[in-house]
């Protein structure tokens, strides 16, 4: 493996500008790439993850970032399933019932939400901007393949309706993002986006929480604090299950100048979810290694992606399991970036009378143990 030696900065406060970030805690060697490659791992590159805290508005962030093309060199994100499908579902519905112009879509990913919603009314016009489309043009459909900008105001009708989902968490600068829609949207322009409760996954432990991709703890405290900043003001706001967070929001003037003051520090209680989500953590995969040497049973991890280089990160041991299983054909067949493990369909689970399997997804647990048990082997154990 090779480290990392020129990275992005950010020792800043996204949220005050101010530069005395505390420090709270780095993971060494982290692999930059959170997908599955079929490169040699002689030419995996890890990084430093250097988590700190903004001593005056709490917010916890990365101050060192991994170049963009490194950190998205391959396409590695293949929603699936249940949980995936309903949400696609409802947030186009949201979308569908709040736009009543032609849509500007940012970040469209594998287009999925983009042809929800052409299915959905027979009469939209869909603009994708994408700098890695997976999907073509079509008839009602264009892809412009860049990152978003207010230059575009020349070319697109800045009457639109801007959309995103499950983008925001995943922008360096999240003040800037939406300074660059609000200078490219007129007075009463409309912008609908969702991103995940970051928050309660954070609370709750999930793994995915926070990483290079989800390099700050968005919560909607800061969200609604941005978006005061660049000029909107919040038209709906809903909380989708335990997953994501819904806005429509409606600009009423241009970015301030003078950016407000955050109006509550919740740098204690942040700092105190840190060190409980640190310690969880180091807690659990001591434990998970304790029952697996003990075990003679077929060992097996779920998830190629994040789930997985956490655990690895936090010190599982890997000298028992034979393959990493996801239900991605993008993944399969190919090495978890970071690892020497081979990403395998969980069919192979058939082929184990009494296997045991790593599982720690979390919003898309109970949905891949289901899976599993009803239509793969009903006799597998999970950790």
């Amino acid at each position: 493996m090779n480290k990392l030696k020129e990275y992005v900065d950010r020792s800043y406060s996204v949220v005050t500008n101010k530069r005395n970030l505390e420090h709270l805690y780095t993971f060494k060697n982290f692999p930059v790439f959170f997908g599955c490659t079929n490169k040699s791992s002689n030419e995996d590159i890890v990084a430093d993850m250097v988590w700190e805290i903004d001593p005056e508005s709490g917010m916890i962030q990365l101050s060192k970032l991994i170049p963009l093309d490194l950190l998205y060199m391959e396409q590695h994100l293949n929603p699936l399933g249940k949980t995936w499908n309903e949400y696609n579902e409802a947030f186009s519905e949201f979308v569908i019932n709040e736009s009543k112009s032609d849509i500007i879509e940012i970040g469209s990913g594998n287009g999925m939400i983009a042809n929800l919603l052409l299915e959905k009314n027979p009469n939209l016009n869909l603009t994708c901007v994408e700098p890695n489309p997976t999907f073509k043009e079509k008839s009602r459909l264009k892809i412009i393949k860049s990152f978003f900008t207010s230059n575009f105001k020349e070319k697109l009708d800045t009457n639109s309706t801007i959309i995103f989902s499950q983008l925001y968490e995943h922008i360096y600068d999240p003040q800037e993002f939406l300074d660059q829609i609000s200078f490219f949207l007129p007075i009463g322009g409309k912008m609908v986006f969702a991103y995940p409760q970051l928050e309660h996954w954070f609370k709750n432990k999930f793994t995915n929480a926070i990483n290079f991709e989800h390099m700050m703890l968005m919560t909607d405290y800061y969200v609604d604090f941005f978006l005061e900043n660049s000029g909107f003001i919040i038209k709906e706001k809903i909380s989708y299950k335990n997953h994501s967070h819904f806005y429509v929001v409606e600009k009423v003037q241009d970015p301030l100048a003078n950016r407000g003051f955050i109006k509550e520090n919740r740098y204690s209680f942040y700092k105190e979810m840190f060190q409980d989500f640190i310690k969880h953590h180091t807690d659990m995969v001591k434990k998970i290694n304790a029952k697996t040497q003990k075990s003679e049973s077929p060992l097996f991890l779920f998830g190629g992606h994040i789930f997985s280089q956490f655990l690895i990160q936090f010190g599982l041991q890997v000298d028992k399991i034979i393959n990493i299983l996801d239900n991605s054909p993008i993944k399969q067949n190919k090495r978890l970036y970071g690892t020497n493990l081979e990403v395998v369909s969980p069919q192979i689970l058939r082929n184990y009378d009494n296997p045991t399997v790593i599982l720690k997804a979390g919003v898309y647990n109970e949905e891949i143990k289901k899976d599993i048990l009803e239509n793969i082997n009903p006799n597998t154990a999970f950790i």
